[in-house]
């Protein structure tokens, strides 16, 4: 899960400064970490180019098992470590990345909605498994605040957890043909929310950590993403109701690029999922393990050096 846009957005742009490189006074540097002042923070808002970058990014990198965090920090260094959008701007492509979900399992949703009203037995306990994979990301979030906010702090994490992210998918290599449960147990929905909460870590893919844990304890692909996805749902509006306290402050002069980023982000993150699921069902989850391993590399050593 997500993490909450603020700490989303708030993360990956400190964690995408590069250690040593034009810091103010106020930031506090070393080799392998960046902690900067919340005076340094800049919040800028986009361009028309910027926000359609940024939520083509957000589309593709949320459903794409490689950690939307990593790439969003990358993509924040070229723009100067910048508040780029601010709140508003995140919590849309967020929520855009909501809908993309929402439309892409508009059928198994109905189905869900219409068997929780009529009290249908396998209904009710499949929503039961939702709201039990849900807890860790909950316990964890803000059980494990400081621990989780410093490593948003260290940019090098990022890599580090990226090429964890890669390990994690590769494991699922072996399960080709042997997961086939067509909806996960108590005890593995459970375990599927422990992976999300995991998730909450920067560079760590969301997507890629449930699907994979689901596959490791026997359901069967295409269930595993529907689960996994759905799991997205509650995770991300959680976030955004969240945040909505924060948005009465929000500056709403930009609302095109906000419309621009948003829509960018469903359109993308339509295909992604699309896709995602097809690779999933043809068993080449894994291949996105090369890719994971090769930014995150990439990265890791970019911002040590």
């Amino acid at each position: 899960m997500l993490e909450s846009p603020r700490r989303h957005a708030d993360s990956v742009r400190s964690a995408a400064r590069r250690p040593g490189l034009d810091l103010p006074p106020s930031a506090v540097a070393d080799r392998h970490t960046t902690r900067l002042a919340p005076a340094d923070r800049r919040e800028a808002p986009v361009d028309p180019i910027e926000a359609l970058l940024l939520g083509l990014a957000q589309g593709l990198t949320e459903f794409f098992p490689v950690s939307s965090s990593g790439h969003l920090a990358m993509l924040q260094a070229l723009f100067g470590g910048r508040e780029s959008g601010g709140l508003l701007f995140e919590v849309g492509v967020h929520v855009a990345t909501l809908f993309a979900i929402a439309f892409f399992y508009r059928a198994r949703i109905a189905e869900l909605l219409r068997g929780f009203v009529a009290r249908e037995r396998e209904t009710l306990e499949y929503v039961g498994k939702l709201a039990l994979g849900t807890v860790p990301a909950v316990v964890i979030g803000l059980g494990a605040k400081d621990f989780i906010d410093e490593q948003f702090s260290n940019p090098s994490m990022v890599g580090v957890l990226l090429l964890t992210t890669g390990c994690i998918v590769m494991s699922t290599r072996w399960t080709a043909g042997k997961a086939t449960a067509p909806v996960p147990s108590w005890g593995a929905a459970l375990l599927i929310g422990c992976a999300q909460a995991f998730a909450i870590l920067p560079g760590i893919s969301r997507s890629g950590s449930t699907v994979a844990m689901a596959l490791l304890l026997g359901v069967a692909p295409l269930a595993a993403a529907e689960f996994a996805f759905l799991l997205g749902i509650i995770a991300i509006a959680g976030a955004a109701v969240l945040m909505i306290p924060d948005l009465q402050n929000a500056d709403l002069s930009a609302m095109t690029d906000l419309a621009i980023g948003g829509a960018t982000a469903l359109a993308s993150g339509l295909v992604a999922i699309t896709l995602f699921v097809r690779m999933l069902d043809r068993s080449l989850f894994h291949h996105w393990a090369w890719y994971c391993w090769g930014v995150g590399g990439a990265f890791l050593l970019w911002t040590m050096n």
